[in-house]
């Protein structure tokens, strides 16, 4: 297995050089995505890929059910390297539909230290239990609560204090909330964005 991936690298390697030949050697020297991409880590979801972008043009993170935790350290230090470091405006959470992390959170079924990890998808579907009840079954429960994840997320960056260090200080950065599709490949905009001048924080606890 490893000896064809790195054949295939090999050709992808080999290839990308012939279409491009300053390719790598234009990487090599800088980065400057315009996009910072907080995702799911299903391999159906990689993000370049399905936003129709080169690599270098978005900077990642991706976790288990695209959950933003707000003591997640390596969220955090990605965050604001974005922010600070990158000079990012356009912040994305994105989820999908038939994520594996939102089936879990809602199994009455142990499933190890994702569990930890998935409580607050958990305590998402406890707090709008009434209108997941109205889904038509519980793969469209589950899809929606999907979709609340992703919104629950992006207000969830909003309210770290790097977003609202760049905002006091003018950064016209934005928080977009987006689903991805893995039947028909498409991304759809959950219309949750946050920017500056749009936010005011929750009482909420973590």
């Amino acid at each position: 297995m490893l000896s064809d991936l790195l054949a295939r690298n090999k050709v992808w390697s080999h290839d990308r050089t012939e279409q491009e030949p300053t390719y790598f050697s234009r990487l090599a020297t800088h980065q400057s995505p315009d996009f910072f991409w907080i995702g799911c880590s299903d391999s159906r979801v990689p993000a370049n890929v399905v936003a129709g972008l080169d690599p270098g043009e978005v900077f990642v993170h991706r976790n288990v059910a695209n959950i933003i935790h707000s003591a997640d350290m390596n969220l955090l230090s990605a965050l604001e390297f974005a922010v600070e470091g990158l000079g990012i405006r356009e912040i994305i959470v994105c989820g999908h539909y038939g994520c594996g992390g939102v089936k879990a959170a809602t199994e009455n079924l142990p499933h190890g230290l994702v569990d930890h990890w998935l409580e607050p998808i958990r305590r998402l579907a406890r707090a709008f239990a009434v209108d997941l009840s109205y889904a038509p079954d519980e793969e469209a429960r589950r899809d929606r609560l999907a979709e609340m994840n992703v919104i629950e997320g992006v207000r969830r960056v909003a309210e770290t204090p790097i977003l609202q260090r760049a905002w006091h200080k003018g950064v016209g950065v934005k928080v977009h909330g987006l689903i991805y599709g893995l039947k028909d490949g498409r991304l759809r905009d959950l219309d949750c964005t946050i920017g500056p001048g749009h936010f005011e924080p929750s009482d909420q606890d973590e």
